[in-house]
């Protein structure tokens, strides 16, 4: 069984016979799938290594340890702006044109599209975070303007992305973290007034073209969880198991939608402790998984801005190949 089919069968309950792996650093575990960043790139560089503007015009603050960075200047800070920006183009080429070297170096592995920033976090991008949270209430039609110019985008470019690739994308991996150390930052209320139905047209859109939808969250997201499902989510990303609680995530959700996991990267992985590290994983396998699948072992992608050790991260993803229950019927 070839990779691409244990990450399918992981992700739909197909009883896969192991944990698939989004790792690209261990040589002698698994390395299931083939991950394409290209689609992120902006014109004036990647965001997160270039604070000149992005492609929405958004001005990027590089960190000091490299990382993402963080957006400080907001071209719809004003809404006296709005009718007068004009978002990037989604058909554009330059958006498309080094997927088809990285699809090229797939050979089995199951092929995922990273679509950063989509709905709240492009928002809060483009007007503000806090004259957002005001504006659910004082200015509730201008966010639905701004946040159908982000839909429309998305959508079409899904739409260009089947139309250049078709079926050889397999997911698309979308983020917008909802999630503080607590809850998430808005109700439910906001959330189903602003956000389901754009969330559900979206996810429509994926699989329509026949791909799965993943979605990274950070943060407590509990709440939101039930509406993730209900619009169709296939993966959650959440890379703070202990604040979503384990047990409490598992006895809800698991067998219900698959989890790329890993270990906390806020308290766990950077306590460089091989014990702790080891019984995270054992907490997340036996609460998240089942024996026919729901979870994806995951390496979070630049370990060492948070202080983590790379033989710590192998210590991870050594645990969760030998904790699977896959194939235990």
């Amino acid at each position: 069984m070839d990779s691409c089919e244990i990450v399918r069968r992981t992700i739909e309950f197909g009883d896969p016979p192991r944990v698939p792996f989004f790792q690209h650093e261990i040589e002698d575990l698994p390395d299931d799938i083939c991950d394409c960043w290209e689609m992120d790139r902006a014109k004036n560089g990647w965001f997160f290594d270039n604070p000149a503007e992005d492609d929405w015009g958004c001005g990027w603050l590089a960190s000091e340890v490299p990382n993402m960075g963080q957006v400080v200047h907001h071209p719809v800070a004003s809404w006296d702006r709005l009718d007068r920006f004009i978002p990037p183009d989604p058909k554009d080429s330059f958006y498309y044109e080094r997927l088809e070297q990285e699809m090229a170096a797939a050979s089995d592995r199951y092929v995922v599209i990273l679509c950063h920033f989509n709905l709240i976090d492009r928002l809060f991008m483009l007007h503000e975070p806090s004259r957002t949270l005001m504006d659910f209430y004082l200015e509730p039609e201008r966010i639905e303007k701004l946040l159908d110019m982000i839909l429309e985008f998305k959508l079409n470019m899904f739409r260009e992305l089947q139309r250049r690739f078709g079926g050889r994308v397999h997911a698309l991996f979308l983020t917008d973290d909802w999630g503080t150390q607590d809850n998430t930052f808005i109700g439910a209320d906001l959330f189903e007034f602003f956000f389901l139905e754009r969330y559900r047209q979206m996810v429509q859109e994926v699989h329509r073209n026949g791909w799965h939808f993943w979605l990274h969250s950070c943060g407590r997201i509990n709440n939101f969880i039930p509406h993730f499902l209900d619009v169709g989510v296939d993966v959650l990303n959440m890379q703070q198991p202990l604040v979503n609680g384990i047990r409490e995530i598992g006895e809800s959700f698991a067998g219900k939608v698959c989890f790329l996991a890993t270990a906390d990267i806020q308290h766990t992985l950077t306590s460089n402790d091989p014990l702790r590290i080891r019984g995270e994983v054992q907490q997340l396998m036996s609460s998240w998984a089942t024996t026919s699948g729901g979870v994806i072992a995951f390496r979070y992608n630049e370990p060492q801005s948070l202080g983590v050790s790379s033989d710590m991260t192998e210590v991870m993803l050594r645990e969760f190949a030998e904790g699977s229950p896959y194939g235990s019927r």
